[in-house]
């Protein structure tokens, strides 16, 4: 039977709300949901931890992912939870993530082709009738009026897609945010693919994946390649609020760039959160490869531990 994420991830998020004891509130976490269907439902990752929390211990959730952006191509859900491009009945559970607190966006990614800002727009549009405030007679996620969207595209091509950021965000305005936006890079400057996009500064999160890349992600006793970069990412124009993504296992980020929970706690957390613009954790939880047990049983004893 394949082994689920999901007690490893809870448990990280439990010591890294945990270690924050003392501040003046908890470090807030992102995550991405619906790739593993092995991970659990949507309304399981939003309502753990409530009991001893109050509200979930996840802040952020990218509902993963839509697909098929601009070519001329209508965009196309895909989540390992439905045997369709629809899934109306996650409705009821995305609002219920929202009643808690919790901000679900739409995660964009594979292979964009958008040739124009025109087709940029028209793509906005889209996304705005059938997923955000709009109005459509065929959403894919129901009725649910999700919060916002997000970046991750590391393939494809990176043209007109801050036209398509700017069309997004002028459904906002002064009185009412109606679309927050975020972006999942690679941690190595400049990102070939979301560049031009979080330069526009429209983008209210940016979490940076310090994984799977070895010039600016943590190894083994040499923190120097993460730190510079995240010194570098915390400068760039544009980042507003910048998180720290980091995989949840050894095997999730089969390149590297895990952490181990000690460092993670006294060593990594204390240096990012002096940067001003330190927006929070962004946990990778994909399962590639089975994780070891022990990591989970780990994070488990430690979390109790210390509350």
């Amino acid at each position: 039977m394949a082994l689920s994420l999901q007690p490893l991830f809870l448990a990280i998020t439990f010591l890294l709300m945990a270690s924050l004891i003392g501040s003046s509130e908890a470090v807030r976490i992102s995550t991405y949901w619906g790739q593993d269907a092995t991970e659990g439902s949507l309304k399981e990752l939003c309502t753990e931890g409530t009991v001893r929390y109050v509200k979930a211990p996840v802040q952020y959730v990218n509902i993963a992912f839509l697909r098929n952006i601009g070519g001329g191509r209508t965009p196309e859900l895909s989540l390992r939870h439905c045997n369709s491009t629809t899934c109306p009945l996650l409705s009821s559970e995305i609002e219920l993530c929202q009643s808690l607190g919790i901000q679900v966006l739409i995660s964009l990614a594979g292979a964009p082709n958008l040739s124009s800002t025109a087709e940029a727009y028209e793509v906005a549009s889209y996304i705005w009738d059938n997923f955000l405030g709009g109005s459509s007679s065929s959403r894919p996620l129901g009725e649910a009026v999700l919060n916002g969207v997000d970046y991750h595209i590391h393939s494809g091509k990176p043209d007109y897609l801050d036209d398509l950021a700017r069309a997004l965000s002028g459904y906002n305005t002064p009185e009412n945010k109606q679309v927050y936006l975020a972006a999942g890079p690679e941690c190595l400057l400049p990102d070939r693919w979301l560049d031009a996009s979080i330069r526009t500064g429209l983008f209210d999160y940016v979490w940076v994946e310090f994984f799977d890349n070895p010039t600016c992600q943590y190894t083994p006793d040499n923190l120097i390649a993460l730190f510079q970069s995240w010194n570098e990412w915390a400068s760039y124009p544009g980042v507003n609020a910048l998180f720290l993504g980091i995989p949840v296992s050894p095997e999730v980020a089969p390149d590297g760039g895990y952490i181990p929970y000690e460092v993670l706690v006294s060593v990594v957390l204390p240096f990012v959160e002096t940067y001003v613009n330190f927006g929070g954790i962004m946990l990778w939880p994909y399962r590639h490869h089975h994780p070891h047990p022990h990591y989970s049983e780990k994070f488990r004893v430690q979390s109790y531990a210390a509350i």
